[in-house]
């Protein structure tokens, strides 16, 4: 939604300003400025970019119109979680939550919390920690260090898509100078035309380089932070999940561990302490 919105002004701003001030819109339509500009910019990003990364791009751009992929009600469902593997894990030790790490989609437990159920990667991080814990796993400066490596890897996996995105914002001015440049040679071509047929063609020729800097500044750049926003805010939801098993590892009461956990996250998502105590009194038994 904020992506359109943003789109609008942009163009709002730009085209309406141009046109106040006498522009001619018809002058802006060059179509064959933009299949230089664009198609070459395109075909830079898949010489430029593994096939992973290009995959991945369809999903980033999906993100970005949604918008953050962790709500509120999000981090609650997962504090409450974590109180309950914490609860159970205390009062009957970590062996019992072995049938429910190995088989999820079956458990009981799990399948209180849906939105964290279907989150696949979430739901594994936590549940590849939760066994090596059954295993007896309890140095926690070593489990501390193993969920940093591996969260370090995601991150940077992750950000190669918004980082894609930058250099391809970056390339764009380069490329409208290109179509700029095309556009004089075919001035050149036509220097005998009266001066009307030439001030056409060189407004044509000088679009190429006004659609590229827009195209970076405008609307590709800003894709680019706004996925690098979301890739970060998604990064948390995992620093959180380990905050909470490190707390726990550390012999916390689970109210403790699930506070320790709270406390990482950002204040536009943090539940407050109350919202976690009275959703977590009202989680059934297990």
């Amino acid at each position: 939604m904020f992506l359109i919105i943003g789109s609008v002004i942009v163009l709002g701003c730009v085209v309406g300003s141009y046109m106040a001030l006498g522009g001619k819109l018809h002058v802006l339509w060059q179509p064959f400025e933009l299949v230089i500009i664009g198609g070459a910019g395109l075909g830079a990003y898949i010489i430029a970019n593994p096939k992973n990364v290009l995959g991945q791009t369809v999903g980033g751009l999906s993100s970005v119109m949604k918008g953050a992929k962790y709500k509120k009600e999000d981090y609650v469902e997962l504090l409450s979680l974590l109180y309950q593997v914490f609860k159970l894990a205390k009062t009957k030790g970590m062996l019992t939550l072995e049938s429910h790490v190995d088989h999820p989609h079956e458990s009981e437990l799990f399948s209180r919390f849906p939105g964290f159920l279907a989150n696949h990667h979430a739901q594994e991080f936590l549940c590849d920690y939760l066994r090596l814990m059954t295993l007896g796993t309890d140095n926690p400066h070593e489990l501390e260090a193993l969920m940093d490596q591996e969260l370090d890897t995601h991150h940077q996996e992750a950000h190669r898509v918004s980082h894609a995105l930058q250099q391809l914002a970056e390339a764009f001015p380069g490329l409208g100078i290109v179509a700029a440049v095309l556009g004089v040679i075919k001035t050149m071509g036509a220097i005998t035309e009266p001066p009307a047929v030439l001030g056409a063609l060189i407004g044509a020729a000088l679009v190429g380089t006004f659609l590229g800097i827009l195209l970076c500044y405008g609307f590709v750049g800003p894709m680019a932070t706004a996925l690098k926003g979301n890739q970060e805010e998604e990064h948390l939801y995992f620093v959180c999940i380990k905050a909470g098993l490190i707390a726990h590892l550390q012999g916390y009461a689970p109210a403790v561990s699930v506070e320790f956990a709270r406390k990482v996250l950002q204040s536009h998502t943090r539940p407050s302490f109350h919202e976690i105590e009275e959703a977590t009194q009202n989680l059934p038994a297990t």
